[in-house]
């Protein structure tokens, strides 16, 4: 009777053996074949970097959430020269399809120590390729840039952590099951052998 359960809990042993190397083998399968992602959750990124517009080095970055997305625009003068305070910045969007007329938003002045920064928040409605212009006009001159970008739905805000942490708390809770499973083989085993 001893010998029978213990051939039972030997094959659970070999089962559960088994089916780690099949679930990493059928996830490995599944990474490499699935498709690329294009979407943006995270820390804005830039679109325009180091770029000579006008009398100034500009960079644009930009976190384009669907709904309300948001532009930074970091100014820097050329050498020798100075940002004047009269400097207006303005953020154009339209979707590069031309179903929407162009939309222009103005930017204000962050107030950053020793960094001209400016910000603006736009608005997207839909996942799809959109034309962005940034327009700077001061007394000193001004310029243009051009770029595109693609807006992404937001996330699913304080609830990412947990559906990001799911993985590992699974992978934990088999881990666990495992080290019960063992402690109580070897317990059955003193047991059997007493």
């Amino acid at each position: 009777m001893k010998s029978s359960a213990f051939v039972i809990k030997r094959t659970e042993h070999y089962r559960l053996l088994w089916t780690l190397p099949i679930c990493l083998l059928a996830g490995w399968f599944l990474m490499f074949c699935a498709p690329n992602a294009v979407a943006h959750n995270g820390p804005p990124f830039p679109i325009i970097t180091d770029q000579h517009v006008g009398p100034y080095i500009i960079s644009l970055w930009t976190h384009p959430d669907i709904g309300t997305g948001t532009f930074f625009v970091m100014i820097d003068p050329l050498p020798g020269g100075t940002v004047p305070k009269d400097l207006k910045v303005q953020i154009a969007v339209q979707p590069a399809s031309g179903r929407l007329a162009e939309a222009v938003y103005w930017a204000w002045l962050e107030d950053l120590r020793g960094q001209v920064e400016y910000k603006t928040e736009v608005q997207f409605d839909q996942q799809e390729n959109w034309k962005v212009r940034l327009t700077l006009t001061s007394s000193a001159g001004g310029g243009e840039a051009v770029s595109q970008v693609v807006p992404t739905p937001t996330g699913f805000g304080r609830w990412d952590l947990l559906l990001f942490l799911l993985p590992f708390l699974g992978v934990g809770f088999l881990w666990a099951t495992a080290i019960a499973k063992r402690r109580r083989l070897r317990r059955t085993r003193a047991q059997q052998v007493a």
